[in-house]
């Protein structure tokens, strides 16, 4: 009787069959009695290979009675992986054994590492009103001015209001002659209403109007924050911690420095900010004070009465002593304008240097008990509108005919 030789594997199928094996016994190495299985199924197979009929059996592939579907699947598979991998290798593809960062995602690490992402202030909880308290406020939410109403604003206002920037860099952008109206370059006391064109280098400018009731915000600054719009160094600023309004932009009524906590004020009003922060309009600022150290009796009348400082003469126009435990002291100050670290600079003035300061009030609004650090509180409709009154300004925060 002629015996025929199996035919040797292809190397494809070979190979694909010792990866099989090897995940069957990686996976199966942790299970006792699965390996016995596969380890008896293992002997059984080469006792009926190795006898006098091996060469009229064929391939370990073609035995049907003992080949699953499951072993079938999974060498169509390593076939496929394998036809996969010549044809990459062909085309010069290097397979991808380990995953590294691309140099886009390690500068974007890298940027992300330098500009720390500040998180949204927290809103402080409130109670609700009553039914007739939320219609009122309603009202005044939905109020707007027809395009009459609204009348002439200046250029440099507008664009301002517009969050193009501030009305300083809006003036020096006029003066360079880089604005025009309506097709005419303007002038620095160009005035613009609803419907002219504006543009700046040539690019149109979509501009916003106050046609609503302004917005006001009380928030409760935090110590580290800069009162600022961008920092070149990437520290937090206090316009990264407030919620984002696409209708117009907030604009921080007075600063704070940077050690200094305290009550802030936001708002989409640029009048009302004006008013507020203007020498002129002599807006009280209190403050609380702590100091190493103890101001003498006469030194509170000198500082009430005047000193003189780097940049002018200085006042507070009220000074009371709250007193403290050991070194520390603490004073509460009152002053109408707010100059560059003026508070601070005072108390240098007699050698006591400022551990903590804390703004606690500025005009009408009092930093409330229940507005924790980092939280604000956006004032309702009928609160901003006794606040209009109070800054003698018009619902929509234009300033009142005489």
């Amino acid at each position: 009787m002629k015996t025929t030789k199996a035919r040797r594997p292809q190397p494809a199928i070979r190979e694909a069959k010792a990866n099989d094996q090897q995940r069957a016994t990686s996976k199966l190495g942790a299970r006792g009695q699965s390996a016995t299985g596969e380890s008896r199924f293992a002997n059984t197979k080469k006792k009926k290979t190795s006898g006098p009929d091996m060469g009229r059996s064929a391939t370990p592939a073609t035995s049907k009675k003992r080949s699953s579907p499951t072993s079938g699947m999974s060498r169509m598979v390593a076939q496929a992986i394998a036809k996969t991998a010549v044809a990459r290798e062909v085309q010069g593809i290097k397979p991808t054994t380990e995953t590294s960062a691309s140099p886009e995602t390690q500068t974007i690490i890298r940027d992300s590492k330098a500009r720390p992402t500040a998180k949204r202030a927290k809103k402080m909880p409130q109670r609700h009103g009553s039914q007739h308290e939320v219609a009122a406020q309603k009202q005044l939410r939905e109020k707007r001015l027809t395009t009459d109403q609204i009348g002439d604003e200046r250029l440099q206002k507008a664009l301002a209001f517009s969050g193009i920037g501030s009305r300083r860099e809006m003036e020096e952008i006029i003066e360079a002659g880089r604005v025009s109206v309506n097709g005419k370059i303007a002038d620095l006391g160009a005035k613009v209403s609803p419907g002219d064109e504006v543009r700046i280098d040539g690019k149109r400018i979509a501009l916003k109007w106050q046609d609503r009731l302004p917005r006001v915000i009380m928030y409760h600054k935090e110590e580290g924050e800069l009162v600022s719009r961008d920092d070149p160094e990437g520290r937090v600023t206090v316009f990264d911690r407030l919620k984002r309004i696409y209708s117009s932009k907030w604009v921080a009524i007075g600063r704070l420095d940077f050690n200094t906590s305290g009550l802030l004020l936001f708002t989409t009003s640029g009048e009302l900010a004006n008013r507020m922060m203007h020498p002129s309009f002599e807006v009280e600022r209190e403050y609380a004070v702590r100091v190493h150290g103890a101001l003498t009796p006469e030194q509170m009348k000198e500082m009430v009465n005047g000193i003189e400082l780097d940049d002018g003469p200085a006042n507070f126009s009220r000074i009371e002593d709250r007193g403290g435990e050991g070194q520390n002291h603490w004073y509460h100050v009152v002053l109408k304008e707010g100059r560059n670290r003026e508070v601070r600079r005072m108390f240098e003035h007699y050698d006591l240097m400022v551990s903590r300061l804390m703004r606690i009030r500025f005009g009408m609004f009092k930093l409330p008990g229940r507005l924790k650090r980092g939280q604000f509180y956006e004032l309702t409709e009928t609160e901003v509108l006794a606040v209009m009154k109070w800054a003698d300004l018009t619902m929509m925060g234009q300033v009142k005919p005489r």
